[in-house]
């Protein structure tokens, strides 16, 4: 949509207010609420705010930034409609000179893109985002230490598990949120009960990287707003409760040969129907998987989800029929060629978006450029395998920590090129304090096993 028909368009529905929304370093919703006035200028000069009070983004001597929305992310907010209609548009930022703002999460995937068009190749994604749904209103509790009442925060919505007929409470939320997208323009393909209590999966169409990334971020808009207005908590924090089922964000991905016309990822000639294109792909990511964990599982509690018995993966392999792999080919009813892909199971929905399938891209390209090979697939389940087994089959190991996750992330050349140098730095920054704070942390399990035993 072109910022013309924006401003007929928010005419004719009636439209006030505007949100103008972006993401901080962290994938975090940030919004400008403008009147409709403003919206003409907004879109022709943008809208001034101060980066360096945004997570990860300019220091107070370089804060001056501005917001551009961009007009084709334009779509009326169902549920905000108290003393007037309001829109939303996600914007890129910029500098005062004009010029992209290196750290804007956006521009990073943009410059992704170009570089894969340059090689011929548009980036394909389908990601499917997990959440819980717990109750906000949960009674207290005693906590494991005697005499000190809790609040218990992860109370579910419901007690069913995986494709289990939701409560009517859960499928009443779950339609308002499957609408809601409806609104924004996003087309859901499917919902379902996942296992955890009170945990859900919606998946929507697979699309462009930079669109898919948006509609990420507006998923997750739209789920936390609507839960909030049934005094519920949507979250997508990876591990939210010990013991249950994490929520994990796996992403099927493809590349578009734009010459061709045609899927670069399909080879009916080979058993997996892949082509030398997916193979070297799936060796780039391989290559850098453990500096990429620490944009796709960016949180210290990303890593309480990647532990064996879980269907997370934990080892570095990639297989067809093997839900254990860390990269799996996903099969299809019938050879056909735009459903050829691969999946990367480890993401979880913490991740920002745009900084995820960036990386991504980016080291799946760098296979392709240096040619390269992957291991051998396993397809026999790896937790059944003994240290030695694993050890003869060369088979590596996720980062354990968040901490172990930004160490090869710091020594990774490909990932500080991917990011740049500003947001790598930054990135790094943040992460780093967010895993020394956690150090700090003394735990209930700590004071549990041994505050009486020493």
């Amino acid at each position: 949509m072109e910022a013309r028909k924006v401003l007929e368009q928010v005419k004719k529905d009636e439209i006030k207010f505007i949100t103008l929304q972006f993401t901080d370093l962290l994938g975090v919703t940030k919004e400008v609420i403008i009147p409709v006035e403003e919206l003409e200028d907004a879109l022709t000069d943008g809208v001034w705010f101060d980066g360096s009070s945004i997570e990860g983004f300019a220091r107070i001597q370089e804060s001056d930034l501005f917001l551009k929305p961009d007009a084709g992310t334009y779509a009326v907010v169902p549920w905000l409609s108290e003393h007037g209609k309001s829109a939303r548009l996600i914007c890129d930022i910029f500098r005062p000179d004009g010029k992209p703002f290196e750290g804007d999460p956006r521009f990073i995937l943009r410059r992704a893109a170009a570089e894969a068009a340059e090689a011929g190749f548009e980036f394909n994604v389908g990601p499917e985002p997990e959440f819980y749904l717990f109750r906000t209103d949960s009674e207290k509790r005693m906590s494991p230490m005697a005499g000190i009442l809790k609040e218990q925060r992860t109370s579910p919505i419901d007690h069913g598990s995986y494709f289990d007929l939701s409560s009517h409470e859960g499928y009443r939320v779950i339609k308002e949120i499957i609408g809601a997208l409806e609104n924004f323009g996003i087309k859901v393909e499917a919902s379902h009960h996942e296992v955890g209590l009170g945990q859900y999966e919606i998946d929507f169409h697979y699309g462009g990287c930079l669109d898919i990334a948006d509609k990420v971020l507006t998923l997750k808009y739209c789920a936390k707003k609507i839960a909030q207005m049934h005094n519920l908590n949507a979250t997508f924090m990876p591990k939210p409760a010990m013991g249950k089922a994490g929520s994990g964000m796996h992403v099927h991905q493809s590349l578009f040969d734009i010459k061709a016309k045609a899927n670069a990822f399909y080879d009916e000639g080979h058993e997996y129907n892949l082509s030398k294109v997916a193979f070297n792909f799936i060796a780039g990511q391989i290559k850098h998987i453990k500096a990429m964990c620490a944009i796709l599982c960016p949180t210290v509690n990303s890593y309480k989800r990647l532990v064996s018995g879980f269907e997370a993966p934990v080892y570095v392999t990639w297989a067809a029929m093997n839900r254990s792999a860390l990269l799996r080919v996903p099969k299809w009813f019938k050879a056909k060629s735009e459903a050829s892909r691969i999946e990367l199971r480890n993401p979880d929905p913490s991740c920002n978006p745009y900084l995820a399938f960036a990386v991504m891209l980016k080291a799946g390209l760098d296979g392709i450029k240096n040619n390269s090979e992957p291991p051998e697939p396993v397809e026999e389940d790896i937790y059944s395998l003994d240290d030695e087994s694993r050890v003869n089959k060369k088979i590596d190991i996720l980062p354990g920590s968040l901490g172990d996750a930004v160490y090869a992330l710091k020594k990774d050349e490909l990932m500080r090129e991917a990011l740049g140098e500003h947001m790598f730095e930054r990135y790094v920054d943040v992460k780093t304090k967010e895993w020394d704070e956690f150090k700090q942390q003394v735990t209930e399990w700590e004071l549990d096993t041994y505050l009486d035993i020493f």
